[in-house]
């Protein structure tokens, strides 16, 4: 018995482990539990003393939200019964307006067929206002398109002409002819006229004075400015257009020696270009040629500028037609003046006998003085003796 003790006792006494360097027996760690469990023991009961405490707030709680919330459902039983009744007057109100507004409404639609009918009858007045006329224009639409296509066939004929090379020729020509003739008269220029060398320029413009013709050629290549408008590619229009150079560079050249004769023709030439569009091209693509041919002494001249020059001529002729008319005009100014004199000299007599009538009306005035006087002493039968009045 006492050895079992003992046995107990070593048992009690043993070392488990150590902390921190001091040795657990088996007693102190019985003991270490035993306060663990009684700890916890006391939170179990703390924990669940709380949760019923909880559990009593959320019972309140709910307990209030019910009393709030029949509190709510009473105001909004009383709101539902006031809205309700506001319900009822609104759709009474709504039913009274309802009528007034179907009853405008009515009225307005009436008013508005009305103007529609109006107004459909006004735009179908007007649509056949303007389909009448759109119908005239179209007449005349028609008539252009005749035009049109009278002119079309005139560019076609155009381009037929332009295509022959003689036939474009002619075309120059023409187009100089028509404008020289319609400013000069037909003594003073020459079409085709045949030179001292055998040449024969196109046109011969006889300036005043007996002073020497000048020249004009209308055969510009023409068939070399169609082959740089009818080229493809950069190289193609780049040797198109040293052709046309050196064509109108020889073309330049047989202008100068043919037609500039000492004595007989100007020292200066005109070549026609018939078109105002090449004219210009040239002056922008082709400096050196204009530059060329003014160092030949060959002036490049368009339609305008050949009428320009025209009309120049034209005021020369004129002038010099005046000069040589001038000792006319002179005698004429003379018996104009003699004739003057004379009218003045007459003036000058009708000026006198307009005076001796005004003296003779005088003297007129004052005997019929005398006599109204003499009737008034009369007609008062004034017989006293009175000084007689002298005449």
């Amino acid at each position: 018995m006492g050895v079992r003790e003992s046995d107990n006792k070593n048992i009690m006494e043993t070392v488990l482990f150590e902390l921190g360097g001091m040795p657990i027996t088996l007693t102190q760690a019985l003991a270490a539990g035993l306060a663990l469990t009684v700890v916890l023991l006391i939170v179990s009961i703390a924990v669940q003393m709380r949760s019923a405490r909880a559990r009593e707030d959320a019972l309140l709680e709910d307990a209030k939200r019910a009393s709030e919330m029949e509190r709510h459902l009473a105001d909004l039983m009383r709101v539902q019964s006031e809205m309700t009744g506001r319900m009822q007057t609104m759709s009474e109100i709504f039913g009274t307006r309802t009528s007034d507004l179907a009853r405008a409404l009515t009225e307005r639609i009436d008013a508005s067929s009305h103007r529609v009918n109006q107004s459909m009858t006004e735009t179908r007045t007007k649509t056949e206002e303007t389909l009448t006329k759109l119908n005239e224009r179209l007449a005349v639409i028609d008539r252009a398109q005749t035009n049109i296509a009278q002119l079309s066939g005139e560019i076609v004929s155009l381009q037929s002409i332009l295509s022959n090379k003689q036939q474009r020729g002619a075309f120059g020509q023409g187009r100089m002819e028509a404008i020289i003739a319609d400013g000069l008269a037909s003594n003073a220029y020459s079409f085709q006229a045949t030179l001292s060398n055998g040449s024969r320029p196109d046109a011969l413009i006889h300036m005043p004075n007996d002073a020497p013709s000048l020249a004009i050629d209308a055969k510009f290549p023409l068939e070399g400015w169609q082959r740089i408008n009818e080229a493809e590619g950069a190289d193609a229009t780049r040797q198109a257009m040293t052709t046309f150079r050196n064509d109108l560079g020889v073309h330049i050249k047989a202008i100068s020696e043919k037609y500039l004769i000492a004595g007989e023709t100007q020292d200066t030439a005109f070549m026609f270009v018939p078109s105002e569009s090449i004219f210009a091209d040239l002056h922008e693509r082709f400096e050196d040629i204009v530059q060329r041919a003014a160092r030949a002494r060959v002036v490049i001249v368009s339609p305008s500028l050949l009428m320009l020059s025209i009309q120049v001529v034209q005021a020369l002729l004129r002038d010099v037609r005046m000069r040589e008319q001038a000792h006319i005009i002179q005698k004429e100014v003379s018996m104009l003046l003699a004739d003057v004199g004379r009218l003045t000299e007459r003036v000058q007599k009708l000026q006198t006998h307009f005076t001796q009538a005004n003296a003779d009306i005088d003297q007129i005035l004052t005997s019929t003085g005398k006599i109204s006087k003499r009737g008034e002493r009369i007609e008062a039968l004034e017989f006293e003796d009175k000084p007689r009045l002298t005449e």
